[in-house]
């Protein structure tokens, strides 16, 4: 609340009704930055939690393509064409697994 210019300034009353008004929006202010606050540690958190994710599927994928690689290395050395076929289709699962652990997510709506 704004104090006329023109009003007398009895007992310091308009300086104390600015201090007040100023208290308020300090408050206010305070207030929001307290929300904003919590807000980005929310998505902080989220943010973590789906690099830890990324982190275990490419984890997953290296294993997958390493082991993989062994059993192919195997099936090479021994001349097993049937060896071969399993290991074609093991491939497209792995495949398949990796773009589903990759795929884009879609942000959220704020």
């Amino acid at each position: 609340m704004e104090w006329p210019i023109w009003a007398p300034d009895v007992l310091g009353l308009r300086r104390r009704a600015t201090q007040e008004w100023r208290a308020k929006e300090t408050l206010a202010l305070l207030i929001l930055i307290n929300m904003r606050t919590r807000r980005m540690a929310n998505e902080l958190a989220d943010l973590q939690r789906e690099v830890a994710e990324t982190k275990d599927a490419v984890k997953l994928a290296v294993d997958g393509i390493a082991d993989l690689r062994a059993k192919l290395a195997a099936a090479i050395e021994a001349g097993n064409p049937a060896a071969l076929v399993a290991l074609a289709a093991d491939l497209d699962a792995l495949q398949a697994d990796i773009a589903a652990a990759v795929a884009p997510v879609e942000p959220p709506v704020a």
